[in-house]
C-alpha cells in the first residue's frame, strides 16, 4: 500500500506570532517520520507531504495528496490545531471520497470514539501509541488477513451500521516504569529510525546561540513522572517514562549526519533531559567517541542540574537547556502541582551561564489563583534575572483531557471557561479564560506587556537576535518602544490640564 502522510501548515493561525511560530516552530514531525519508518518496515510505500515547510496552503497540501495517487492517507492532530486536519480531509475527500482517511494523535486519543462519531471526513482513527498498531492495521486493510480489527487494539473504526467499535487504546509498552526499575530496559529501540529521509531536511532551520542552522528533532526518552496540572498525564500516559539506550541514540544520530551532513544541531524533544544522567552522560560520551559534532539542546527541571553534569554535556555540545519555571507564586505553584523548588531556578540558570549554556524559562500567565500583583511579581523577577537569556512567555490554556480543563470546566479556583472551540486554544494572543477579576482580554495584553518588560533588557537582544533574526528583532523592539510611549503617556496623564480649566 501507498500511505501518504499529511502536515497541516498552522502558523498562520498565531497571526502577529506566526513570524516567531514559523521561525522558531517549523520542526520536522518526527512523529509522521517514525510513524513513515514503521510503514517501510512492513513493506509499504511511505510519503510525507509538510505544507509548514514547503509553505504550502491547506487546501494545496488536499490537492498534493491526492495527486500522490495513496491508498491512505494519515494525519496527526493537537487539539489546538486539529480542525486544520480536518479541513485537509475535508478537502482530500472533496477531491475523491474514495480515499480513506486515518488520524491519530494526542487530541484522537483524548477525544476516542466521539472524533469519529462527529467527523465523518476520517474513516479510522488511532488511540494511544500507533507504532505497533498501525502496521497490523495496514496488513489488515491491504490483504484482508492477519488480526481483524476487533482484535487489533489501538485502533477506531465504523461498523457496517456506522457505530463506532474500537478494542483501546495501544502503547508501546504499558508498564509505568519507576526509575529504578529501568535499568538495561530500552522499549523504544525496537523501533526504526524516524524516516527523516521522507522529509525536506533541507528547510528545517532554528535559530541558535551559534547561529541559525540546519537542524533536526530526536527522541531518547518519553515521558515525564510528574502530572502538572496543565499536562494531560493521565490521557495520554506522559507518567510512564521509556527510553532509547545510549547506543541506539547515537545510531541514529550517525544516520543523521551521514544522510544529512548539513545539519548541524538537534533538539532533543525529551520532556526531562537529565532524569537519569547516568543516561544523557552516557550518550555524550558516545558522540565524542563516534566524533560526531553537533550542537544540541533540550528541557529539564530546575532541581535535576548540577554544576558538573552541566560541564559535562556542554563539552559535547550542549548549548542551550530550559527549565518549566511557570510561576514564582508558593500558592499558585502548590495548586499547579509544580514540584520543582523555587530557588532551584537561580541555581540552574547560573550553573548553566557558567558553562557558556542559554537558559531558557518557560512561564505561564493566566493559571489558577492569578491577579496582577502575581503577574507583576513573576515579571520583574523574571525581567532582572541576568542568567535568563530567554523566556518563553505562554497563556495557559485548559487543553481537553488536564486537570485544568476540568477547573476550568466547574469554575473552581475563579476560573471560568469562555470556549470550547479549540481552535481558540492557542497559548499565544488568544485566552479562553477568566481567571477571578482577570478577564480573557488582561490576560492578552498582559502576555504582550510580559513580553516586552522582559526582552527591553540588553543583556537579552542578543539572543532575540540569534533566534528570531533582523526582522524579529526589530519587531520585538518596535514593540518595547510602543509600551515605553504608551507608558510614559500614561504617566504624564495625572498632570494634564482640563481644557476647561483656568
Amino acid at each position: 500500500m501507498k500511505i501518504v502522510f499529511g502536515y497541516a501548515s498552522w502558523t498562520g493561525e498565531y497571526g502577529l506570532f506566526g513570524h516567531f511560530a514559523k521561525r522558531n516552530s517549523t520542526w520536522p514531525p518526527l512523529n509522521l517520520a517514525l510513524l513513515g519508518a514503521v510503514c517501510e518496515q512492513a513493506g509499504h510505500e511511505a510519503v510525507i507531504l509538510d505544507a509548514e515547510a514547503n509553505g504550502w496552503t491547506n487546501d494545496r497540501l488536499a490537492r498534493e495528496i491526492v495527486a500522490q495517487r495513496p491508498d491512505m492517507v494519515g494525519f496527526s492532530a493537537y487539539s489546538p490545531f486539529f480542525h486544520l486536519s480536518c479541513d485537509v480531509a475535508k478537502a482530500v475527500k472533496a477531491i475523491n471520497k474514495g480515499i480513506p482517511v486515518m488520524i491519530g494523535g494526542p487530541h484522537v486519543t483524548i477525544t476516542g470514539a466521539k472524533l469519529l462519531e462527529q467527523h465523518p471526513e476520517f474513516d479510522y482513527g488511532f488511540l494511544g501509541e500507533a507504532e505497533d498498531s498501525l502496521p497490523q492495521f495496514l496488513e489488515n486493510r491491504s490483504t484482508g488477513r492477519g488480526e481483524p480489527l476487533n482484535k487489533i487494539a489501538g485502533v477506531m473504526w465504523r461498523d457496517w451500521t456506522g457505530n463506532v467499535r474500537t478494542a483501546g487504546p495501544r502503547w508501546v509498552t504499558p508498564n509505568m516504569m519507576k526509575k529504578e526499575e529501568m535499568q538495561g530496559e530500552h522499549p523504544l529501540d525496537r523501533l526504526p529510525l524516524p524516516a527523516r529521509h521522507l522529509l525536506p531536511m533541507e528547510r528545517y532551520k532554528l535559530g541558535t546561540p551559534r547561529g541559525r542552522v540546519h537542524f533536526t528533532s530526536l527522541q531518547t526518552a518519553r515521558g515525564c513522572p510528574w502530572s502538572c496540572i496543565f499536562c494531560a498525564s493521565d490521557a495520554i500516559k506522559t507518567k510512564r517514562y521509556i527510553m532509547k539506550s545510549p547506543k541506539r541514540v547515537v545510531e541514529e544520530m550517525a544516520d543523521i549526519a551521514a544522510r544529512f551532513p548539513f545539519v548541524k544541531h538537534i533538539y532533543i524533544v525529551d520532556d526531562v533531559l537529565t532524569f537519569w544522567p547516568e543516561h544523557v552522560v552516557e550518550i555524550c560520551e558516545r558522540m565524542d567517541a563516534e566524533g560526531l559534532k553537533f550542537t544540541f539542546e533540550s528541557s529539564t527541571r530546575a532541581n535535576l542540574v548540577d554544576d558538573k553534569l552541566i560541564a559535562r554535556l556542554a563539552k559535547s555540545g550542549l548549548i542551550r537547556l530550559s527549565f518549566g519555571l511557570e510561576t514564582i507564586d508558593k500558592d499558585m505553584r502548590t495548586t499547579m502541582q509544580k514540584k520543582v523548588p523555587l530557588d532551584a531556578y537561580p541555581v540552574a540558570n547560573r550553573i548553566c551561564a557558567d558553562n557558556g549554556v542559554e537558559a531558557m524559562n518557560s512561564i505561564m500567565i493566566g493559571l489558577p489563583g492569578e491577579t496582577r500583583e502575581t503577574f507583576e511579581h513573576l515579571i520583574g523577577w523574571v525581567s532582572e534575572q541576568r542568567d535568563i537569556k530567554q523566556a518563553n512567555l505562554a497563556i495557559a490554556i485548559p487543553y481537553p483531557g488536564t486537570e485544568f480543563h476540568e477547573m476550568a470546566v466547574t469554575g473552581a479556583h475563579g476560573l471560568k471557561l469562555l470556549s470550547e472551540d479549540f481552535s481558540e486554544y492557542l497559548r499565544y494572543g488568544n485566552a479562553v479564560t477568566n481567571v477571578g477579576d482577570l478577564t480573557s482580554r488582561d490576560l492578552i495584553e498582559m502576555q504582550n506587556e510580559g513580553f516586552v518588560r522582559i526582552y527591553s533588557k540588553p543583556w537579552r537582544w542578543g539572543p532575540v537576535f540569534h533566534k528570531h533574526g533582523v526582522f524579529g528583532f526589530v519587531l520585538q523592539m518596535y514593540r518595547v518602544v510602543k509600551l515605553w510611549v504608551r507608558k510614559m503617556r500614561q504617566a504624564s496623564e495625572p498632570f494634564r490640564v482640563h481644557p476647561g480649566l483656568p
